[in-house]
């Protein structure tokens, strides 16, 4: 029976309607909020949210139905506008792609991700005056989704899904890496821009400590983000007085997801969707190693 663990996050926005439903609060074990086991299509899934920073940028949802099942980890940053956006917009494009296409597919994700970039872009394009913060807000983006016995992982950013299954011979539990972190602290994501940028030589730089793009982010796919996807916004004095001016010739970093899709077996157990403040603290087999060793029948 697959499991799924999805944290953390500011709230599983309309709680109820997402499948949560009723019960949900805060926990005696310190968390902001959190839904105990739910079922879904394939089994069952709870849901925990800590809060980190002062201000929660945030957003998760599970959308459960008889067939299917839909996980999403939104890590917002430089506001809460754009993580918000996703948990609003991308599952219902994600719906209208995929029943075009008469089931889940890998090109029904790449078309939901890209409508909902376009639709978050043109909604900075109409704003952006009045609200230029509005140009760097951004999140990462970590969904699941699971149809017809398959499970699919799309991702931009550094949040990730683990998959523990059942060691040899039945014994013990194996972390399973199912997505990649756009990191440059990674040195293949490096190697990888400077690739496709030769004629920038900043294009990564070490910078307080971490590697960072033009000196200032650290992963190199987002959400959002159209100031370093959109050089106008770079170049424009207004929004220059609210962030430090960046000289951009074209967009450094992409909306384009990286996608896994894994047929579920019978000795997988759980599924693991955490933004990357879990996985700072531990690694994939210790995660993994913790939901196993303590399972939660309430």
């Amino acid at each position: 029976m697959l499991r799924w663990l999805a944290r953390p996050a500011e709230r599983c926005l309309g709680r109820g309607g997402c499948g949560c439903g009723s019960g949900a609060g805060g926990g005696g074990d310190g968390l902001l909020w959190h839904a105990e086991l739910k079922p879904h299509a394939s089994g069952e899934y709870s849901f925990a949210v800590a809060q980190a920073n002062e201000r929660l940028e945030d957003q998760g949802q599970v959308v459960t139905s008889q067939a299917s099942t839909f996980v999403g980890v939104y890590d917002g940053h430089g506001g809460p506008e754009a993580s918000r956006f996703l948990s609003s917009r991308l599952f219902p494009n994600l719906h209208k792609f995929a029943s075009e296409q008469g089931g889940m597919s890998i090109d029904a994700i790449k078309k939901a991700f890209h409508a909902t970039e376009e639709e978050f872009l043109h909604l900075v394009k109409g704003t952006w005056l009045k609200r230029p913060k509005i140009a760097s807000v951004g999140s990462c983006c970590l969904v699941g989704a699971i149809a017809n016995n398959k499970l699919y992982v799309a991702n931009l950013g550094d949040s990730r899904a683990v998959l523990g299954h059942r060691g040899p011979n039945g014994r013990g539990v194996v972390a399973e890496r199912l997505s990649n972190d756009h990191n440059v602290a990674d040195e293949a994501v490096r190697k990888e821009l400077i690739q496709q940028h030769p004629d920038d030589s900043q294009i990564v730089v070490y910078s307080r400590g971490v590697w960072r793009i033009k000196g200032i982010i650290q992963i190199s796919r987002s959400f959002g983000d159209a100031y370093l996807k959109k050089p106008e916004f770079a170049r424009d004095p207004v929004f220059q007085q609210y962030v430090c001016p960046v000289p951009l010739k074209r967009a450094v970093i992409t909306a384009v997801p990286s996608i896994k899709v894994r047929q579920i077996g019978q000795q997988d157990l759980f599924v693991i969707f955490a933004s990357d403040g879990l996985w700072e603290q531990l690694t994939d087999e210790a995660a993994v190693e913790i939901v196993f060793k303590n399972p939660r029948a309430e």
